[in-house]
């Protein structure tokens, strides 16, 4: 498959990082010639000569823009070929608005992780799009990182758990390393501790067949000190602030 970026941003350059391992063809279109040049040229690949061009030479669209630059730069177009978005906020029924609605398209959620190739990525789709498209775009989400299929309502709450909360995490991570210096600790060798704490947890969790609540049973003996310092999370409200935290962002995702 030949796929073409219209856009390459951060986000866009570490995904195309990951489908470069798949042998699909790529092809990119900058925000000008001179700087599609200079990033196909870091990056191993072909520029197209302009965003039309990219268009009529591939088999799949992947608009890497800002929101705010649909309307100006999809107008100029002339689509032909499945569309696949990660722009927040832009819907699946907007994306048809501006190009054309006999089109299959794709919206996705890429996270930060992208960039070690560890995104956790949600999809979603219109009714256009067939189930041998669907393995392709798997199989291209699936190359830098993890995804998921979802209903397109579910998206607010995706971008929640997955987009907005490795700033929750690492506030957590830092939060722990402040602990350990106040403790006495040298911050780089707190750091250092929590996280690899957190990511060796994690991945215990995703290996194990218990539940979190289980694992944290299995840590916590009766009258110590890991049950003591989780009741003083609780009186402080760990869970709901971090609920409340989640809901803030849905709400403000809705009203963007």
């Amino acid at each position: 498959m030949k796929i073409g970026f219209i856009g390459v941003g951060q986000m866009a350059s570490a995904i195309i990082t990951g489908i470069k391992q798949t042998g699909h063809e790529i092809i990119i279109s900058g925000s000008s010639l001179t700087r599609s040049q200079e990033i196909a040229k870091n990056l191993g690949l072909k520029a197209a000569l302009s965003h039309q061009e990219l268009v009529d030479k591939v088999d799949l669209v992947i608009l890497g823009i800002k929101p705010q630059l649909f309307e100006s730069v999809l107008s100029e177009l002339d689509i032909k070929k499945p569309i696949m978005s990660m722009a927040a906020g832009v819907t699946l029924n907007r994306l048809a608005e501006l190009t054309d609605s006999s089109l299959p398209l794709i919206r996705i959620m890429p996270n930060m992780n992208a960039r070690i190739l560890q995104s956790t990525t949600g999809i979603s789709y219109n009714h256009l799009v067939n189930e041998d498209l669907k393995a392709s775009i798997r199989e291209i989400v699936d190359s830098f990182g993890t995804s998921y299929e979802l209903a397109e309502k579910d998206f607010d709450t995706f971008t929640a758990l997955a987009g907005s909360s490795p700033a929750y995490i690492y506030l957590f991570i830092e939060a722990m390393a402040k602990a350990g210096v106040k403790n006495g600790l040298s911050k780089a060798q707190s750091l250092e501790i929590a996280t690899q704490t957190v990511i060796a947890s994690a991945k215990n969790l995703i290996e194990s067949e218990d539940s979190p609540h289980a694992l944290i049973d299995k840590i916590c003996s009766p009258g110590g000190t890991t049950i003591a310092g989780l009741m003083d999370l609780e009186k402080n409200g760990l869970t709901h602030s971090v609920v409340s935290a989640i809901d803030t962002t849905i709400g403000k995702a809705k009203n963007m």
